[in-house]
This record gives C-alpha cells, sequence and structure tokens, in this order.
C-alpha cells in the first residue's frame, strides 16, 4: 500500500484521500470569443467555487468562484498572451434539480504581454478584466455566455479598451 499514514486508534491507518473541497481548484474552464473587430480570444482556466452562500431564498441564493486564466488573443496579424485573476460573484437559481442558471459578473487584474492589439492601444500590461454573463451549472458541467471588456480604466491614455463575447465549457470535478 502507497500513500501516506496517520495513528488512527494507535494502529498505522491510511491518511484520508483529499477532497476537492481542499484543493486549489475544482474546475477546469475552456472559452473561445471574439471582439467585435475581429480579434480571435482563446482562454483555459482554474476555478475554484466560494464556499459561502449569501442571500439565500425560495428563488436562489449568491456566491461565486474564484477563476485564474491564461490567455491569448490573435488577430490582424498580432498576438497577445495574457494571465488573469478574477472573483466573479454568481447568483443561482433554484429552478430545477438537475440544472442551475445563474447571472453572474466580477472584475479582476490581468497582465498582458503587449500593450497594443490591432488597432488598439491598451497602453498598459496591466488591465482590468470586467465580465456579465449567464449560464446553465449541471452536476459537473458548467456553460455560459459572458461579455467581457479589458481597459486600464484610464490609468494612461489611449485607453482603447477590447469588447469581447465568449462562449465557456466548464468541468467541474
Amino acid at each position: 500500500m502507497t500513500g501516506t499514514f496517520a495513528m488512527a486508534g494507535g494502529d498505522l491507518a491510511p491518511a484520508p484521500a483529499p477532497t476537492m473541497e481542499n484543493s486549489w481548484f475544482d474546475a477546469i474552464t475552456v472559452n473561445y470569443g471574439q471582439s467585435k473587430d475581429h480579434i480571435d480570444i482563446y482562454r483555459i482556466g482554474l476555478r475554484r467555487d466560494f464556499r459561502s452562500r449569501w442571500f439565500e431564498s425560495s428563488v436562489g441564493y449568491l456566491s461565486g468562484y474564484w477563476e485564474g486564466s491564461l490567455n491569448y488573443w490573435n488577430g490582424r496579424g498580432d498576438e497577445n498572451f495574457g494571465i488573469a485573476l478574477s472573483p466573479v460573484f454568481a447568483y443561482y437559481f433554484h429552478l430545477s434539480e438537475t440544472a442551475k442558471p445563474y447571472l453572474e459578473g466580477g472584475i479582476g487584474a490581468s497582465l498582458w504581454s503587449r500593450t497594443a492589439m490591432g488597432p488598439r492601444d491598451l497602453s498598459t500590461h496591466f488591465l482590468f478584466e470586467d465580465r456579465i454573463g449567464a449560464g446553465v451549472r449541471f452536476e459537473h458541467w458548467d456553460l455560459a455566455i459572458r461579455y467581457m471588456h479589458y481597459s486600464n480604466a484610464g490609468i494612461k491614455k489611449p485607453n482603447d479598451g477590447i469588447d469581447i463575447f465568449l462562449a465557456s465549457v466548464s468541468y467541474r470535478f
């Protein structure tokens, strides 16, 4: 037998297997989208659900997740690579036993390899990552559509920003 052992009543016994509640993430997500000026957006991320619920009622509850992502933008002969971390708040509706629809919104931070993308001058490597979206969560799957906006919030001019519509599929462990 391999693994870690712990004392249980004086005897050596296998330690309990780690649970997803103790892990750094509990879902992996893949996204594809496009900006209005035809820049393709690819994202892969790791998520961890909040462990709390607020304002729970017969209608639903407020909770959310943390998402860390690796991002790749490609368009108009340009490429840009980025990393992002965002807290996302979601309101989950109690409409079905098998499917849980939700609305979400969040503001996070991202760092990018370039400060320009196609015709857009973003001016800084640091950009805020704003999002609103809607989705449906099943037992292991989560399907969503999102509108995301990246900009430096006027830290430096010009601040062209970029608007993106994304489709997202997540697998929850």
